[in-house]
């Protein structure tokens, strides 16, 4: 799978739930592994598509125009 492939899952997953999700979420949603969904992850969070909050231990990840409003 491409780099933008997985970039573009992400973005639909995270926009199809009306909630945050964790990277373990994300990762299976995706059929990516937890690393693989983690990087990109960060990479979207760079580059302003996303967001992340951290419960406890885990990274929450959101898109970001859903904190924009």
């Amino acid at each position: 799978m491409k780099d933008s492939e997985i970039d573009r899952k992400i973005l639909d997953y995270l926009r199809s739930i009306p909630f945050s999700a964790t990277t373990e979420m994300v990762g299976k949603a995706t059929k990516t592994a937890w690393y693989t969904a983690q990087m990109h992850l960060f990479k979207l969070q760079q580059e302003g598509k996303v967001k992340y909050f951290k419960i406890g231990r885990q990274n929450q990840w959101i898109i970001a125009s859903r904190l924009n409003k």
